[in-house]
């Protein structure tokens, strides 16, 4: 197994577990969606969905580079969330304030990642 194929499947499971927690545990998902987008437990769910899509997608090789593609997608849409997150502190969910600032560049790195690891 090559360093891209770890990588890939590093990543499928982060997707994967992510993705899964938007139906185990959504509530702290649904604090983080700005107020301005309508129905937040669905998009908490629709969310969760194309997550767990997008990691079995990239363990697929006929459907990895979509599925990478997707995944991209999917972090430049959730971005709002994680900015909305730092503006309200957390949104009352304990998580430290340079985690917040962490996580705005994390997402840039996920796209790096998935883009990486298409082909």
């Amino acid at each position: 197994m090559n360093l891209k194929s770890i990588g890939r499947l590093v990543l499928a499971l982060l997707f994967l577990n992510a993705g899964l927690l938007h139906f185990l545990r959504p509530e702290g998902f649904v604090r983080i969606v700005p107020p301005y987008l309508p129905q937040p437990l669905l998009l908490v769910y629709l969310s969760g969905a194309a997550e767990i899509a997008g990691a079995l997608g990239l363990l697929v090789p006929a459907t990895r580079r979509w599925a990478a593609g997707g995944l991209v997608a999917l972090l430049v849409a959730v971005f709002p969330a994680n900015v909305y997150m730092l503006q309200t502190g957390g949104a009352g969910l304990s998580v430290p304030e340079w985690a917040l600032w962490v996580r705005l560049p994390l997402q840039l790195v996920l796209m790096a990642w998935a883009w990486w690891v298409r082909r």
